[in-house]
């Protein structure tokens, strides 16, 4: 079987708020997959009221596998290491530390009335 990967598309220019769990149901340091809006999305919560979201597609690999990456830091920045080639990326931005000509898609967050909402 052939399997043909593609990137995924940039939809930020039509970007809402979606409600997509209680805050409570994501595990500190721990990540997990949602797929909202049609797309697949990564959540971290790293700390009790912080939570980022980025792209669940690895740009390296094209292999949806984020949401089991590394959290880590550089310095005073949130990152996630990618679980197959240790790429790391920063949290808020999609920015690679390690190959500069990566980048992950990152989302905007909020927690509204315990519920966290990403904006794709």
């Amino acid at each position: 079987m052939t399997v043909i990967l593609d990137r995924a598309e940039d939809l930020t220019a039509t970007a809402t708020w979606h409600r997509v769990c209680p805050v409570d149901e994501l595990e500190l340091a721990w990540g997990e997959a949602a797929l909202i809006a049609g797309r697949q999305v990564a959540l971290f919560r790293t700390a009790p009221g912080e939570v980022f979201a980025v792209a669940q597609q690895d740009p390296a690999t094209l292999a949806n596998v984020m949401a089991r990456g590394i959290i880590g830091s550089r310095g005073s920045r949130p990152t996630i290491a990618s679980p197959l080639h240790k790429e790391v990326y920063d949290l808020e931005t999609g920015e690679c530390f390690t190959q500069p000509d990566l980048k992950l898609a990152a989302f905007a967050t909020r927690l509204v009335d315990g519920y966290i909402e990403v904006e794709v």
